[in-house]
């Protein structure tokens, strides 16, 4: 009887090659529509306990707004910790027996843009390589993030990524609102970066300041999920530029998406 892989993330350890473990968190989503490709986001992995989920954004798997209504995504997994050219497009339905396979969010401002889907470790290629936050990297205190603090968003603009590596890019950004706020009465706060189609769904981060071994593992802090640019209705298109801000989902959420879900349950709801 073959051993199944050790995916946990103490044994994924020992196979990253020599890369920050940034990289290997995120990986390019690809919505379907019965096998045919719909559109291009991004997604990272969070680990809680045993269970692995894919997050991103809520509209990449469903939005009505644009009868967006893929079956299933595809996203892409490395194969090999000692070469990052060899990888593989691994699917993920979102529906079984018609009933939604992802989890999503509400709460007093009403739906949260960020969707999480619990992957099946057992199915994932053998000497699979990747890198997941927990809930160690969400941090607890909204008082260590100041206004304009250097931040990442890591994800995919345009789909575009290195192609060889299959390694997402790295966007620069900075706290544009104050964190611990609600802007707008809504559940996100804003970030100043250049953003693109495809980054929906991205990990937003900074990297940590404390020590200990969560900070060696993965030393970076998420702090939320890139969902979508902003911009003003009345804004004169020859005179005045885009805002160049963005909005991105808190990422505590994901502590009420992945309590006690269930594969193969209905879509959830946080409040």
């Amino acid at each position: 009887m073959n051993a199944m892989p050790d995916t946990s993330q103490a044994g994924r350890q020992a196979a990253v090659p020599a890369v920050d473990p940034l990289f290997l968190c995120a990986t390019r989503v690809s919505t379907l529509w019965q096998g045919s490709v719909l559109t291009n986001a991004s997604g990272f992995f969070f680990e809680r306990g045993a269970r692995l989920y894919l997050v991103t954004s809520r509209h990449v798997v469903l939005d009505e707004s644009t009868q967006h209504r893929p079956d299933q995504l595809e996203i892409e997994l490395h194969t090999d910790g000692h070469n990052l050219a060899l990888s593989v497009g691994y699917s993920v339905p979102l529906y079984a027996s018609s009933q939604p396979l992802w989890r999503q969010g509400r709460d007093a401002g009403g739906d949260i843009d960020v969707a999480v889907i619990e992957l099946d470790r057992r199915q994932l290629p053998p000497g699979g390589v990747l890198r997941a936050f927990t809930a160690a990297n969400l941090g607890t205190s909204f008082a260590d993030v100041s206004a304009c603090e250097p931040l990442a968003v890591v994800g995919f603009p345009l789909g575009f990524h290195d192609a060889l590596h299959h390694l997402p890019g790295v966007r620069q950004a900075a706290m544009a609102s104050s964190y611990g706020m609600r802007f707008g009465g809504e559940g996100y706060f804003l970030t100043d970066a250049r953003t693109h189609r495809g980054m929906s769904g991205a990990p937003v981060v900074m990297p940590r300041r404390d020590g200990g071994h969560a900070a060696t593992a993965l030393p970076w802090r998420l702090l939320g999920v890139h969902s979508a640019r902003l911009d003003v209705g009345h804004r004169d298109l020859v005179l005045d530029e885009s805002l160049g801000l963005n909005c991105a989902w808190y990422a505590d959420i994901l502590l009420t998406l992945t309590e006690d879900a269930e594969v193969g349950s209905p879509t959830g709801w946080a409040t």
